[in-house]
């Protein structure tokens, strides 16, 4: 989870959160077996390599959007959370861009697209949703955000949406709100 500073957008003076405040986010290549489509934060399995949890994290956003790793700092880990869709522990590493890079999908097979949204657009009333799927004859109701045409939702839209919670960024929004996602592939 690669926070920073958008360069394009100017600060909104006043905010609880500047205007400028962004994230870095990608979307999968349709063709993966899992989450296929879906727009995600860079990461990806540990490697025996890997240092533990933000080293495999790094290495990932390295891997997968060309980001230079000495430009990051990573400020720990949050608690595994379980995805059940894919059967995965996910520790999310929540990192500061302390030198923004360029950055790219590196690996088509892998990712298709990586940009930056502000915090504010997420956290904007309007741009809050739920989805609501039916998986394994279970309904499932799960946060989401709507940024232009994109749909964040999934994994990526409850780590945010309980970090926002949390951090005391959330403003109120209207919850019965349902979108449909980008993608419902696995």
């Amino acid at each position: 989870m690669l926070f920073g500073v958008l360069d394009s957008v100017p600060a909104r003076t006043g905010a609880a959160v500047p205007r400028d405040l962004d994230v870095l986010l990608l979307r999968r290549a349709a063709t993966l077996t899992s989450h296929a489509g879906q727009i995600a934060f860079p990461g990806g399995r540990l490697e025996e390599s890997d240092d533990g949890p933000i080293a495999g994290a790094i290495r990932e956003a390295q891997e997968e959007t060309g980001v230079e790793p000495d430009g990051i700092e990573a400020l720990g880990t949050l608690p595994p959370m379980p995805v059940q869709a894919s059967n995965h522990l996910v520790t999310p590493v929540p990192a500061w861009w302390t030198r923004p890079s360029e950055v790219a999908a590196v690996d088509h097979d892998e990712s298709v697209d990586v940009f930056r949204v502000p915090v504010a657009d997420l956290l904007d009333p309007a741009n809050r949703a739920n989805t609501q799927h039916t998986w394994e004859n279970r309904t499932y109701r799960s946060p989401a955000f709507t940024v232009g045409s994109r749909v964040v939702w999934g994994f990526t839209a409850l780590v945010l949406s309980r970090m926002f919670d949390e951090l005391g960024w959330a403003e109120a929004w209207n919850a019965e709100r349902i979108v449909e996602p980008d993608s419902l592939s696995r």
